[in-house]
């Protein structure tokens, strides 16, 4: 290598690290990530303080990496460049048939599986009205055919029967019925919920296991609320050629259905669909409106029995079906109700509100890894 020429790469380098230089310093901080669906660092506080302590270094270094410039394009060529070199997944999530984004399943600890698994027993042998007990499979289980054979995906099925021979409650079966219709549109492409019809199919079996009527899917007349639907999975992907999914309503708001939100500890009115997360990146949150703490659901169905769900946000899209079934629906995510329940438990809150029937149901990850159910018992 010639002199000339080592010159010429010393003032290239040196010019491209300026030009980033200066646009990291003009360009404006973005306090969102729309592609990640995430909040950004902020520019940290200095003070001898923080910098003794190494909290401010650390901040700094996240500042630097989220307020890159062009930070969305370098993640989706960085997506590009994983899978252009035979990487079959970028950040753990795979792009499979017909873009479809799915996330390998990595089977719970057993400690914390069992812990859980107690506390729906102890839960359900002590109640005074029937527990029902179920857990929702996720993409990765469903479609398990269309991940590549060597990818870690180990098996949400085991993980079920095993709950379900230890749970000491009414088990209800639904991963059979949403691998009988696995070649339909029960999962969304871009995110780890499934779709409205996939939550249908959920309610159906429910509602059989637990002696009620489901209201037939040829009643519905499903409504597309959005086709601009990008969910988790792919905010994590970087794979941001992806195209998005539509987000349906099949169960309308009945008029004569009353929603009340326990945000805080006030009541406040509520809706089973709140449009305006429609404008917003999280768009599955329009299901209930997000995940909140307690919402009470009293439908024009008087003489039906009464229902407090205790569950993940996969069951926000399935409760509008159940309008039909039940005079009160309670629905309580006990991530967000440690407060209320400090003084009392969820049996108490049972006898306190007339509950008929008790339904605790999760997708099979969150219940894996959730630290709250002890809040059964």
């Amino acid at each position: 290598m010639t002199k000339h020429s080592s010159w010429v790469q010393i003032i290239i380098f040196t010019a491209f690290i300026a030009v980033f230089f200066a646009l990291f310093i003009i360009l404006p901080d973005k306090g969102f990530s729309e592609q990640e669906n995430r909040v950004l660092q902020s520019a940290p506080h200095f003070s001898l303080e923080s910098l003794f302590a190494k909290k401010f270094t650390t901040q700094f270094e996240s500042y630097t990496t989220d307020q890159f410039p062009f930070r969305d394009s370098w993640t989706t060529a960085k997506a590009r460049c994983e899978l252009a070199i035979g990487k079959e997944e970028n950040k753990g999530v795979y792009l499979c048939a017909d873009d479809t984004l799915i996330e390998a399943f990595e089977a719970p600890d057993k400690t914390q599986l069992d812990t859980n698994i107690g506390a729906v027993k102890s839960f359900a042998e002590s109640s005074l009205v029937p527990v029902y007990f179920a857990l929702i499979p996720g993409n990765s289980e469903i479609h398990s055919d269309i991940i590549p054979k060597n990818a870690p995906n180990d098996s949400q099925k085991a993980v079920i029967d095993y709950c379900y021979a230890n749970s000491g409650a009414k088990n209800i079966d639904i991963y059979s019925d949403l691998a009988a219709h696995s070649d339909e549109y029960i999962f969304y492409r871009t995110d780890h919920h499934w779709t409205s019809l996939g939550a249908y199919y959920g309610y159906e079996t429910l509602m059989n296991a637990m002696g009620c009527s489901p209201t037939p899917l040829s009643e519905f007349t499903p409504r597309t609320v959005t086709d601009k639907f990008y969910g988790t999975v792919y905010s994590k992907s970087g794979m941001s050629w992806v195209s998005p999914d539509s987000i349906e309503i099949f169960a309308e708001q009945d008029a004569a259905t009353e929603v009340t939100n326990y945000s805080s500890n006030e009541p406040v009115s509520g809706t089973l669909y709140d449009d305006t997360y429609l404008d917003k990146k999280d768009k599955y949150s329009m299901f209930l409106g997000g995940n909140t703490p307690l919402v009470i659901i009293k439908t024009k169905n008087t003489d039906a029995p009464s229902i407090l769900i205790l569950r993940d946000s996969y069951m926000d899209s399935l409760i509008p079906f159940l309008q039909n079934n039940f005079s009160e629906i309670h629905v309580m995510d006990l991530r967000y109700y440690k407060t209320q329940l400090a003084q009392s438990t969820v049996s108490d809150y049972v006898k306190a509100n007339g509950i008929d029937e008790v339904l605790v149901c999760y997708s099979v990850y969150n219940f894996g890894t959730d630290t709250n159910l002890f809040l059964l018992t």
